[in-house]
């Protein structure tokens, strides 16, 4: 068979890799529809997948909706010169290229703040997979799983420790350290977003600092950390989730690496204008099983992270929740391939279910109250 992946940002390069290698070892054609955004393509050469680039965007705000033209006169074509069996994507662009090259469309979705996309993207879709905390009924073809998007590739299954990664940071076998993780707020998703501020984050870094190693990993890449005790994260982004493993704490104002962090059992902290009672279902849900802090204020993000540094028991209690989480977390790229193999009876893939007939879970978020009309994605 051939199948078809659109890769449109770093988070989704790490969701599919897996998936690809294997369909590929199985001997059948597989390619990626890339947009070179961010680290995107850097991943892609990493794992050696077969990929061609549709186009690009800068993580400024008007890039995207500059590019979208030229996107969709890029990939339409292409799709049809590849002519698949099956493609895989998020929606707005995998959704068009299926009903231009009449092609099944299977969607992995996490974001039910995003009405619009998946307004539009849902009736093409032959089948649309979410993690069962996603809050949203997108009718008929929704299924749903026990974990996150992240599961295809942080599952324990999947996810090998690299030790050498502190030797590639230049720090000890003891040292503790923190990594700090700056949105650009650049891409569609994150209209009406913001994180920390320019003195926020200094403030941030100081702080920290006087407890532990500090590295900075600036998404827009203006932040200047002259004069600042600090360090910037500047190993290859394919080594992200080692490093974000080994580290004693996260805090960030971005969205899929709070998760990642989650679900390495690294006490993680997350602080942007998403944060509430209309936030993502993945996020509270997190929340919950005492593996993430959303906090909406810049003060209490400060005590919280100096609290969590300070208590000697953190790395302990965390890694036993996240131990006793993942025990019921499905391996997602077990269930990409399956779906791919025999996407024609969805209904007997292992680790899926019908949203409709779905039965609560501990992973099962309540029903959300009205969402605001943005995207709090987790592509970032």
């Amino acid at each position: 068979m051939r199948f078809l992946f659109f890769v449109n940002t770093p988070a989704h390069a790490h969701l599919y890799k897996y998936a690809v290698e294997r369909l590929d070892r199985r001997g059948h054609d597989v390619h990626i529809l890339a947009r070179d955004y961010g680290c995107t393509l850097d991943l892609l050469e990493w794992h050696d997948l077969p990929y061609s680039v549709y186009g690009r965007c800068d993580t400024t705000k008007g890039s995207l909706f500059r590019q979208l033209p030229r996107h969709y006169a890029s990939l339409l074509p292409a799709t049809l010169r590849y002519d698949p069996d099956l493609i895989f994507g998020m929606g707005g662009y995998a959704a068009p290229a299926g009903l231009v090259s009449r092609t099944p469309v299977v969607l992995i979705l996490d974001s039910e703040p995003t009405t619009l996309d998946h307004a539009l993207s849902k009736p093409l879709a032959d089948a649309v997979l979410t993690p069962a905390a996603f809050r949203k009924d997108l009718g008929p073809k929704h299924y749903v799983f026990d974990g996150f998007k992240e599961s295809a590739y942080l599952h324990p299954d999947v996810h090998e420790p690299y030790p050498a990664i502190r030797s590639e940071l230049g720090v000890s076998a003891q040292e503790p350290f923190a990594i700090l993780r700056f949105n650009a707020f650049g891409s569609h998703h994150d209209v009406g977003a913001g994180g920390f501020s320019p003195a926020q984050r200094r403030r941030l870094v100081s702080r920290l600092a006087e407890e532990v190693t500090v590295f900075v990993s600036d998404e827009g890449g203006q932040m200047d950390l002259d004069g600042l005790p600090a360090k910037r994260f500047d190993v290859h982004p394919a080594a992200l989730h080692h490093a974000l493993a080994e580290a004693d704490l996260l805090v960030a104002d971005t969205q899929t690496i709070a998760t990642e962090a989650a679900l390495l059992g690294t006490p993680a902290i997350r602080s942007n204008s998403f944060v509430g009672d209309d936030d993502m279902g993945n996020f509270l849900e997190l929340e919950r099983q005492g593996l993430l802090r959303n906090l909406d204020s810049f003060e209490a993000v400060l005590s919280t992270a100096t609290e969590l540094l300070n208590d000697e028991s953190t790395a302990t209690e965390w890694a036993r929740r996240r131990d006793e989480f993942v025990a019921d977390m499905v391996n997602l790229t077990d269930v990409i391939v399956a779906v791919a193999t025999k996407h024609d009876s969805i209904e007997t893939v292992p680790g899926l279910r019908s949203r409709s007939a779905a039965r609560p879970t501990r992973h099962t978020a309540q029903q959300p109250p009205t969402a605001r009309e943005r995207t709090p994605s987790g592509e970032d």
